[in-house]
């Protein structure tokens, strides 16, 4: 009884705060707020499905505007396409700011600023250099790069053109690579204004009209609450893959744990975190600039440290090591300049090193080391008494005893039977019980 009346003094306790919790949130958001979304790092997938779950929650709580901090070296075609069309279908007034100081909204980053309501940015930001090139950083052959620079040129202009933005800028954005300070970008009318921080923006679009999905709306964000919004979990997790040097350190631990799974087939963990590694790895690769040739290096690498545990050569060693190198400092540098609208990423030069001695010292010592031992004979366990000599304690015929190394079996005989006194050979182990043959009076070894 007493255990139930202290579950409902629990639950009533609960209740009672849930219900005193609810005007507290109702009035939170009937008091003007505006939400604030932070982008920063490559526009991939999940950041437009973080852009889109924010948008959706401002216009269900009533938020007065969304602001879109961004600070971007660009992104993938498919993602900006999500984005914008996101932007450009809002029901709540959409705010894009570069920011802070040093920012930029190159490639995409552009196109996303341009179909924002109201594009501001923060002194010395950039944006600009909107020229499309493949996926890889190499440059498109000319066909092709004539289809798709068309094709973004009307899109970029169509998007300048309704929200009321220099559509020919744009046009050369992508044409021409061309780019824009905070003060250039205003003069030229590709944004509405230039605000210090946040606060100063939400003071100077106060009062501002602009036309949503939802018609016109007048911004009231003067006196506005900030509300950031942040990625989710998931969200967090596989934009934060889309960083060069998580991709190389999630590479190089897939092929070593693929490689320990190899030498011990069966061991499964091994395989599984190679696995999703390598998986998480080609996540990453498909959202940045990458260099084929410099995975093909790391690969090469892995697979001249494997031979150098079998063979051990100095020279394969020194061939592996300088193989991933070279592989990792080339695995985001285009083989052909590429243009600026690509992310400008590229590995550390401290984790190149550090893990080029990692792989050299697990293969050379660790995996080495264990492919050595395999060549030694067993001294110790069961398998060691394998081919051991002793001495028949009883009759064998067949089961009986038999004292080897120092210590006295059961045994069975294989063959003939044996007499107490005759000196036996172990030639296997059955449980715990020994499988011994006799041998002849001449091979007889003094135990």
């Amino acid at each position: 009884m007493k255990m139930w009346a202290w579950l409902r003094r629990i639950w009533v306790t609960v209740l009672v705060l849930f219900v005193l919790s609810l005007p507290v949130s109702g009035r939170a958001q009937q008091a003007a707020h505006v939400d604030v979304l932070t982008v920063t790092g490559v526009i991939d997938t999940w950041v437009a499905g973080y852009i889109s779950r924010g948008i959706s929650l401002a216009e269900q709580d009533g938020a007065e505007a969304v602001i879109i901090v961004l600070n971007t070296p660009g992104g993938t075609m498919n993602a900006m396409q999500n984005i914008t069309t996101r932007l450009l279908n809002a029901r709540a007034p959409i705010v894009v700011f570069v920011y802070p100081g040093g920012a930029w909204a190159a490639s995409a980053g552009t196109f996303v600023t341009m179909a924002a309501n109201v594009a501001a940015m923060a002194p010395g930001t950039t944006i600009g250099a909107a020229h499309p090139v493949a996926a890889s950083g190499v440059e498109i052959s000319s066909d092709e790069r004539a289809k798709i620079t068309s094709f973004s040129v009307s899109l970029i202009q169509s998007i300048a053109q309704q929200r009321g933005r220099n559509a020919e800028w744009a046009a050369k954005a992508v044409r021409d690579s061309v780019s824009a300070t905070a003060e250039e970008a205003l003069t030229q009318q590709v944004i509405d204004l230039i605000a210090s921080d946040p606060n100063d923006l939400l003071n100077k679009v106060d009062g501002r009209m602009v036309k949503t999905a939802a018609g016109e709306i007048t911004l009231h964000t003067q006196r506005a609450g900030l509300a950031n919004i942040r990625m989710n979990l998931p969200e967090q997790f596989f934009h934060t893959l889309i960083d060069p040097n998580i991709a190389l350190i999630l590479l190089s631990i897939g092929l070593l744990a693929i490689t320990i799974e190899l030498y011990n087939p069966g061991a499964t963990i091994p395989g599984i975190v190679g696995g999703l590694c390598l998986v998480l790895a080609f996540v990453a690769l498909g959202n940045l600039p990458v260099n084929w040739g410099g995975v093909i290096l790391v690969v090469i690498a892995v697979i001249l440290f494997i031979i150098d545990v079998k063979v051990t050569s100095v020279a394969l060693t020194v061939g592996g090591l300088l193989a991933f190198i070279i592989g990792a400092l080339l695995l985001f540098t285009p083989v052909t300049l590429p243009s600026p609208v690509m992310p400008a990423v590229s590995v550390s030069p401290v984790v190149v090193v550090a893990l080029g001695g990692v792989l050299t010292a697990l293969f050379l010592f660790v995996l080495g080391a264990a492919v050595r031992g395999r060549k030694y004979p067993v001294v110790s366990g069961r398998e060691a008494l394998i081919g051991a000599f002793g001495a028949a304690t009883s009759d064998l015929t067949p089961n009986g005893l038999v004292h080897v190394k120092g210590e006295v079996w059961t045994a069975r005989a294989q063959g003939e039977s044996i007499r107490q006194g005759d000196t036996v050979q172990v030639v296997g182990v059955e449980g715990l019980r020994l499988l011994v043959v006799k041998k002849p009076q001449n091979e007889e070894k003094k135990l």
